[in-house]
């Protein structure tokens, strides 16, 4: 069997983050990189579809974050790019709730059910910074007896609050630092079309396609053994590959799962932090009619459906704004509601959807055309949506799973302290990889200079000397210093190979 060729680097995933850590890399003269994608293009939880003679986002839809006092990175790139977006207000939704009748409730009930929703949020967020602070108790006794959701539109509500709006852990962050608008991506080429450009800019391109033959689509990596002296990667196809370093930007779910076996296996520190991060599961499901039956204009594009399930079809969009006669609506599910309709038919969901629809509008409603529903959860090479932290916490639980392993570095929007879950999260996130991995390839490099300077000069004093029992090597080796492997991983000691001298506690 030939042996495998050696480059610098692997990356492990083509989504926006290892692009734009291959974008660093490459740019900064690390050019024997090689990337390894699962499927057959770039983009990862990127994703666009033609339906309905339309190219519409399964996967992320937003650039979330405008309009603030820092410019949103991927905002930049859309400017760039002129891709066509439309902005989204989600204000008017709450005053567009209908009941099971077909009524929409009164905006003064709606009004006060919102705030006294928002009044619950902030009860409960005091309640777990006093557990946090105090370990509970009394102290918190207050804030239990905060009213919890019962009626079908206090429960619609609470979904638009915490799984729409704010999914569980708030966004923050994103928009103290760039702003509260949020623009849907809604162009022919895709919201990919970013990373096409992207990647373009670094990778050799012919008509539009990406032929760089250190791009290798269809290769799911399964398998991936690591020491001091590099990595081997080995794919589902049998292919195997080696190199100094690899990074890792594959999903939280994914890391989660058994996919990749890692020989040795990962520390136990290490894969308990990978567990505690929740895996937010966002269903777009898309419906196409023969006509419109729906209201439109100024403060119509949301609309709630209040049921006694909480996240039954709760919250729906119509593309007319984006795009006019389209006909399409979009539905949107999450979490325990998502993997349940990606369990069954989509004729099941159909009917699902359209009872919800006709409670709404009526029984004369025209039965959708052609159903779309994406399955993130049992999509194997994503394994559900984008990352969730909880909203208190000290950051220790996603400094643990960004921290390197020796050779593997680990990125993707939930390596982001202060995005993860975005789109922007995993760009920034990727270039923090990069430069974190250009600066310990020069670190190796010094390391190297210094230990070719020991050995130069001690090779005098072994001839004068005409020692037989010291080796070079010996000598050499009897400058290293045992140290802890806590100050490795705390980044007082940059040598990656002392990692592999302790056994894991």
């Amino acid at each position: 069997m030939e042996s495998p060729s050696r480059s610098s680097v692997i990356i492990v995933g083509a989504g926006v983050s290892g692009l734009s850590a291959a974008k660093v890399l490459i740019e900064n003269g690390v050019e024997d990189v090689v990337i390894l994608e699962a499927s057959d293009r770039i983009g990862g939880r990127i994703r666009k579809q033609d339906f309905g003679g339309l190219s519409v986002e399964l996967g992320a839809g937003w650039i979330v974050g405008v309009g603030g006092r820092e410019s949103n990175p991927v905002w930049e790139l859309a400017q760039k790019s002129n891709l066509r977006t439309f902005f989204s207000d989600y204000s008017n939704a709450r005053f567009n709730i209908y009941d099971q009748s077909g009524k929409i409730f009164p905006s003064g009930i709606a009004a006060d059910s919102y705030k006294k929703a928002v009044e619950s949020a902030m009860q409960k967020l005091k309640k777990s910074e006093a557990d946090s602070c105090y370990g509970g108790g009394d102290v918190t006794k207050a804030a239990e007896s905060s009213s919890t959701p019962k009626t079908p539109i206090e429960l619609a509500i609470d979904f638009i609050l915490h799984d729409f709006e704010m999914p569980e852990g708030e966004p923050i962050s994103t928009f103290q630092d760039f702003g509260e608008r949020e623009f849907l991506v809604a162009d022919e080429r895709g919201y990919e079309h970013l990373l096409y450009k992207m990647a373009g800019e670094f990778l050799f391109t012919s008509e539009g396609k990406l032929l760089d033959n250190r791009l290798k689509f269809n290769k799911v990596v399964r398998e991936l053994q690591h020491s001091r002296n590099g990595v081997t990667v080995m794919t589902e196809d049998g292919c195997v590959y080696e190199a100094s370093y690899v990074i890792l930007s594959v999903s939280i779910g994914v890391l989660q799962s058994e996919l990749i076996a890692f020989n040795p296996p990962l520390p136990r520190w290490k894969t308990e932090a990978i567990q505690k991060c929740d895996v937010i599961v966002y269903t777009k499901i898309f419906l196409k009619f023969p006509y419109k039956f729906w209201p439109c204009g100024p403060g119509k594009e949301f609309f709630i459906y209040a049921h006694e399930r909480r996240g039954y079809y709760t919250f729906w969009q119509h593309m007319e704004n984006a795009y006019p006669g389209s006909n399409i609506l979009v539905v949107t599910l999450t979490n325990e509601e998502s993997k349940r309709v990606e369990a069954q038919s989509d004729k099941e969901t159909l009917k699902e959807a359209m009872g919800a629809l006709r409670d709404m509008f009526g029984l004369n409603i025209p039965e959708a055309t052609d159903i779309f529903v994406p399955r993130w959860w049992n999509n194997r090479f994503q394994r559900g949506s984008y990352s969730n932290y909880p909203v208190i916490s000290n950051g220790q639980v996603v400094r643990d799973i960004k921290a390197p392993l020796g050779c593997i570095f680990f990125s993707g929007e939930h390596t982001s302290e202060r995005y993860s879950g975005y789109v922007h999260g995993g760009y920034l996130a990727g270039i923090e990889t990069g430069k974190a991995l250009l600066e310990e390839i020069e670190k190796e490099k010094e390391r190297s200079i210094e230990s070719e300077n020991q050995t130069f000069l001690l090779e005098p004093l072994l001839a004068l000397t005409g020692s037989l029992s010291l080796t070079q090597n010996d000598a050499v080796s009897s400058l290293k210093c045992d140290i802890p492997r806590q100050l490795y991983l705390s980044g007082k000691v940059g040598a990656p190979e002392l990692y592999y001298d302790y056994v894991d506690l």
